[in-house]
């Protein structure tokens, strides 16, 4: 990972403030036409021109350490060698065969058999995450010949309606009611529970009873599937408690419920697995992979267990864009990288030095009311106080800025400030990413009179 290495006395390096001029003039010329920005880019308009590793570059010449990885995308950095190498190769070989089989394509599945957990072997590819997820539903939906399903508050799925109907709904232009079926029930987040024992800790038995009351009730007994994300991404980096996951899965079983993962943003070494639901020693019976899958080239998967595989002929599962053979070989070259570089340990290890780094921020600022981290997926929560917990969303936009202004290009979300550094990031990095985080927060508390 040397090619990675971030040189401390160099970065971030800060050579007019940004976004500088030259950045909010190509800003200007590009937003005349394209719409429909992020949060990240309305609060902090800044024009990217190149990356390498943990670095990003502005057209400013200005460079930052990257605490985003492109929206959880480049979880093995910008450019990484093979990648990039293996992208080209078959660039220049053959860009596309629809679903016919390639060499490559045979590779990658086989190679997903070998590190996917349990009898994940049935493989669909796609070209974006939501594409994914709206096949996924098809495949819950063909295997057991039911439609309803279940999903959780703040999930995040995707921007189609199918998809956008399992998670929280913010714009009625999707339409004024959710899809046919589609169901939300509460998850369990330890920070804000409904249902607490009587030690004030989560009572996750009570979400579980709870689904099985609104299953017997609130469905008409059409239940095809549970789908929801296993650490919810948008919502800021929510972890469940450690034994919900397995009293779910029992819960789908007793019900005839299959449990679909939706790990677009969670898989490929993020959290330190290939799966996240492997923390909890959970298999899904469906289960949609992304973002770092081809460290920044458009490619997704659809995983399925073997009783399931033939399902996808039924949803005429392919795709123009899908398992084309540049995708293959990127998603093929991450999957070697991640076990040539023993990239899974390493993530799981910045995971624990970034929660302990957090957990003195927790300590020691007022506005900070809650941190979580589970490998290279991070978050911090923002409060107006600590008792109330009430959401503050100005100072979450305020320490954005803040940190990005000193070099940190990284995720806003309202009150929760999400990271997701490269997972061959190294340890010294991390560290100096924290501390700017660490003094922004501190001076937006002083600026609003906290400190």
């Amino acid at each position: 990972m040397e090619w990675a290495e971030v040189d401390l006395r160099r970065h971030p390096r800060m050579i007019v403030p940004p976004p500088g001029p030259l950045s909010n003039r190509l800003h200007d010329r590009c937003t005349r036409y394209f719409k429909g920005l992020s949060s990240q880019v309305k609060l902090f308009p800044v024009a990217f021109e190149s990356g390498e590793g943990c670095i990003l570059r502005d057209v400013d010449g200005n460079e930052y350490i990257d605490f985003s990885s492109g929206i959880y995308v480049a979880t093995l950095g910008h450019c990484h060698p093979k990648v990039s190498e293996a992208i080209g190769r078959y660039a220049g070989m053959l860009m596309n065969a629809h679903d016919f089989t390639t060499p490559i394509k045979t590779k990658l599945c086989e190679k997903l058999a070998d590190v996917l957990p349990g009898d994940l072997n049935g493989f669909q590819f796609y070209d974006s995450g939501t594409t994914a997820v709206e096949a996924g539903i098809r495949v819950v939906r063909a295997a057991t010949k039911r439609n309803e399903t279940l999903s959780c508050f703040s999930d995040y799925h995707g921007k189609t309606y199918g998809a956008v109907s399992h998670g929280q709904f913010r714009s009625r232009v999707y339409g004024a009611v959710r899809a046919p079926g589609a169901h939300m029930l509460p998850r369990p987040d330890a920070y804000r529970p409904i249902w607490t024992k009587p030690d004030k800790t989560i009572d996750t038995d009570k979400y579980i009873e709870f689904y099985q009351m609104y299953l017997d009730q609130g469905t008409v007994n059409d239940g095809a599937g549970f789908v929801l994300e296993p650490i919810q991404g948008w919502a800021g980096s929510i972890i469940p408690p450690d034994d919900f996951f397995p009293k779910l899965r029992k819960l789908c079983d007793k019900n005839g419920l299959l449990l679909m993962m939706d790990e677009v943003l969670t898989s490929w070494g993020r959290t330190g697995k290939w799966l996240c639901s492997e923390h909890w020693g959970v298999v899904p019976d469906v289960v949609t992979i992304g973002k770092g899958f081809g460290n920044g080239f458009p490619v997704t998967c659809v995983a399925v267990r073997e009783p399931y595989k033939e399902c996808f002929e039924a949803i005429s599962a392919s795709s123009s864009y899908g398992g084309n053979p540049m995708a293959c070989a990127a998603a093929l070259a991450s999957t070697e990288v991640i076990e040539e570089e023993n990239l899974l340990e390493h993530a799981t290890y910045l995971g624990e030095v970034a929660l302990k780094r957090l957990q003195s921020m927790l300590r020691e600022h007022p506005i900070v009311g809650d941190v979580r981290a589970k490998g290279c997926l991070m978050g911090i929560e923002l409060v107006k106080d600590k008792s109330t917990k009430e959401p503050f969303a100005d100072a979450g936009a305020m320490v954005y800025q803040s940190a990005f202004r000193k070099g940190l290009a990284w995720i806003p979300a309202g009150h929760i400030l999400r990271m997701s550094p490269p997972i061959v990031m190294d340890e010294r990095a991390l560290l100096k990413g924290l501390d700017i985080i660490d003094e922004s927060i501190g001076e937006v508390e002083a600026e609003l009179g906290y400190a």
